[in-house]
């Protein structure tokens, strides 16, 4: 349900010109802050300029993203992406609802403000995996946040991911003070972190900015 954008460049520098920049700190949940320099998570993976400055500009983590959107809409939060949207930056946050449907939330990356909220129509049996995912899970997409974040960036994105092998997984991204992207696998059942190597987290780096849809 995650949804990719492709984001021009010449947006976020716009972003960053409007005055508007603040710099992610380590927040007391986790889900913010900078890597050490001999982080080994994807060390060789690529500088992203777009995704730093949008962790940059956003006042908002992820933790708090679903916090609030879980506060629209009770339920359990899915997938959280940080993007450059129409409104501006966005955190938009896909929830399986108490009342058993799945909704879209979008927030304003600077004030967590729901900006809309929408039920999404789609066909349930596409979904009907992550859902049961979602129900027995001991590590909510929260707690996957928290797991990831400590030591290794900003999170930009959550995604429950189905191809990293025989059980779904929390597919975490984040980005640290040198534009490098990493990807961490967190799983949903024991709270395990694991990562992925540098060839995965490229190419799927690559499919993302070519267009590339999950």
């Amino acid at each position: 349900m995650k949804r990719h954008l492709v984001i021009a460049t010449a947006a976020a520098a716009a972003l960053l010109a409007g005055g508007t920049v603040t710099a992610v700190a380590v927040s007391g949940d986790g889900s913010g802050g900078s890597a050490p320099a001999a982080a080994t998570v994807n060390g060789h993976g690529r500088p992203d300029v777009e995704d730093l400055q949008e962790a940059r500009a956003a006042r908002v983590t992820a933790a708090q993203a679903a916090t609030a959107a879980l506060r629209a809409v009770p339920g359990k939060a899915s997938d959280l992406d940080l993007d450059v949207d129409r409104p501006g930056l966005v955190w938009d946050v896909d929830v399986l609802g108490d009342d058993g449907r799945w909704h879209e939330v979008t927030l304003d990356a600077r004030t967590a403000r729901v900006l809309s909220q929408r039920v999404d129509r789609g066909d349930d049996d596409d979904h009907a995996r992550e859902r049961a995912t979602l129900v027995g899970a001991r590590t909510s997409a929260v707690d996957a946040v928290r797991k990831a974040a400590a030591g290794h960036g900003t999170v930009t994105s959550v995604e429950w991911a189905d191809d990293h092998g025989a059980t779904p997984v929390w597919e975490v991204e984040t980005v640290t003070s040198d534009g490098t992207e990493h990807q961490l696998l967190v799983d949903p059942r024991t709270g395990a972190l694991r990562t992925v190597s540098a060839r995965d987290a490229d190419a799927d780096h690559s499919a993302d900015h070519d267009g590339g849809d999950d």
